[in-house]
């Protein structure tokens, strides 16, 4: 995904961020400042123990959210650890609270930089396949391996394929600072508290959409002072009271809340956000013209693709397109969704056609969904749609 312009509106309330690119808008990230923020590192008090499936158990956490947070003591990559009532426990929100369900969080940390994540309770060094080099990836690499202390783990991101060996390795001492400044504070304050605090997501989009960022536009000075001292690129920053507004975003959102979808080829696209899984359905509409339904397939595709990341939706995602499900004619729909997600930040994956003739994908769950930030269950209808005669 190209993205040329930044929105950025913070309210009281709710802080916006928009992508752009050639004045469409591409993804929106509405924040809910007074909730547990993804990447926050937590004090947290064990409240409840859980029997999960299995034999396995869970925890319910008190980190000074509106509802307690969930950690499954079955964690990849962690020892197991029996908590009682009360005990405290430092942990990280990997997905923030939604409507129904509380926060999840997991003990093993990432500290998140420009260049690095830094994960305290590893041993092994990933890059990301962004960088494409193979041979910058191996240089990358070696690079931090040299500068490893003690057991730690590291993620080189797309970034640091750009970066100075000096400016690697400072980010990785920053990074070790952060880390032991939590410890520190974990063990003397008292729990629930927060103990790290994520920098601006306005900057991590930056970092991830700089090779093709052209302007950044803010509502604060403030902001536009903080920009200027940790970014140096070859972007304009623009100062616009409403931004949000201005940009005909808030017109966008509206749109994006609807079920209907209509395609230029006069095709539509249905989606319904359910408990379970998003269901979104693919109809031709007004369109016969000759090979109308591939035509609208592929079409509707990529617009899937593009409300996926829109609108935000994750977990299980059933597609049913237009006409034939016979996997000679949805193969190559299927190349053009699968080529469409590749430009998701987040992981989504198509997983196939199955028996029943749906195309199902899974994306990862972070963040609530657009709707569910902006909206709330109808007391009426609660969640139906229909309302009695």
């Amino acid at each position: 995904m190209t993205v040329d312009t930044i929105v950025y509106e913070k309210g009281t309330e709710f802080t916006s961020i928009a992508l752009m690119n050639s004045g469409r808008l591409e993804e929106i990230d509405i924040i809910d400042n007074s909730k547990a923020a993804e990447g926050n590192i937590y004090l947290g008090k064990i409240t409840h123990k859980l029997d999960l499936a299995n034999g396995r158990k869970g925890y319910l956490v008190d980190i000074k959210d509106e509802k307690d947070a969930f950690f499954n003591a079955d964690e990849y990559g962690m020892g197991d650890v029996e908590y009682t009532e009360g005990q405290s426990i430092v942990a990280q929100v990997v997905q923030e609270r939604r409507a129904e369900k509380g926060a999840k969080i997991v003990r093993s940390l990432q500290f998140v930089g420009t260049y690095l994540v830094y994960c305290p309770f590893r041993m092994n060094i990933d890059a990301s396949s962004r960088i494409g080099s193979f041979e910058r990836i191996k240089e990358l690499k070696a690079l931090v391996q040299d500068n490893v202390v003690g057991q730690e783990g590291w993620i080189i991101r797309t970034a640091a394929s750009e970066a100075l060996p000096e400016e690697i390795c400072e980010e990785m001492v920053e990074l070790r600072k952060a880390y032991d400044i939590v410890r520190a504070k974990a063990r003397s304050e008292t729990a629930p508290c927060l103990l790290y605090a994520k920098s601006s997501p306005l900057f991590e989009y930056m970092t991830n959409n700089a090779m093709s960022l052209n302007k950044v536009v803010v509502n604060t000075r403030n902001m536009e002072e903080e920009i200027k001292n940790e970014f140096d690129g070859d972007f304009e920053i623009e100062v616009c009271a409403e931004p949000i507004k201005a940009y005909g975003i808030d017109e966008a959102i509206v749109d994006a809340l609807q079920k209907e979808v209509h395609l230029k080829s006069g095709g539509r696209i249905y989606i319904e956000e359910t408990k379970a899984f998003v269901a979104i359905d693919v109809d031709t509409g007004d369109d016969k013209g000759a090979g109308s339904i591939s035509h609208v397939n592929e079409e509707a595709a990529v617009e899937i693709a593009h409300q996926i990341r829109l609108r935000n939706l994750s977990g299980k995602i059933i597609i049913d397109f237009a006409g034939s499900s016979e996997y000679r004619y949805m193969k190559p729909v299927l190349e053009v969704l699968e080529r469409e997600l590749i430009k998701d930040t987040s992981r989504a994956h198509v997983i196939g056609l199955s028996r029943g003739g749906n195309v199902e994908v899974v994306r990862v769950r972070r963040r609530p969904s657009l709707s569910d930030i902006m909206s709330v269950e109808c007391p009426t209808c609660h969640g139906s749609g229909r309302v009695e005669k």
